[in-house]
């Protein structure tokens, strides 16, 4: 039975969080979150709560946590924010906030 924890909305770009997620896919939960802490990107810091968040949802049902591990992760785009950055001559430049939805699922070895 996967335990599933989700983020959704966070401000970061689907492109530069799926690189983090990329890392963790299929470990350990314990050198997962060892991964995430030394990890220098902005997007490991929130991976890093899904992923607590799911070890909790296990741990509430009495899940064994040192057989856990990250059975699956993705990153759905979420909506764009939509702003305009005015140039010159009267121009108007399109700025695309992007959001993603970060979700991790993690189960137990046999």
């Amino acid at each position: 039975m996967a335990f599933l924890s989700k983020h959704r909305f966070a401000r970061i770009a689907p492109r530069k969080a799926r690189l983090v997620m990329d890392m963790i896919r299929g470990r350990n939960v314990n050198d997962a979150l060892t991964i995430l802490g030394f990890s220098k990107r902005r997007a490991a810091v929130m991976i890093h709560k899904v992923v607590r968040s799911a070890m909790a949802n296990a741990t509430e049902q009495e899940a064994d946590g040192d057989a856990l591990y990250v059975k699956e992760c993705w990153v759905d785009p979420g909506p764009i924010i939509k702003r305009f950055q005015p140039k010159d001559r009267g121009k108007a430049y399109a700025i695309q906030k992007k959001t993603s939805h970060l979700v991790v699922a993690l189960d137990e070895r046999q």
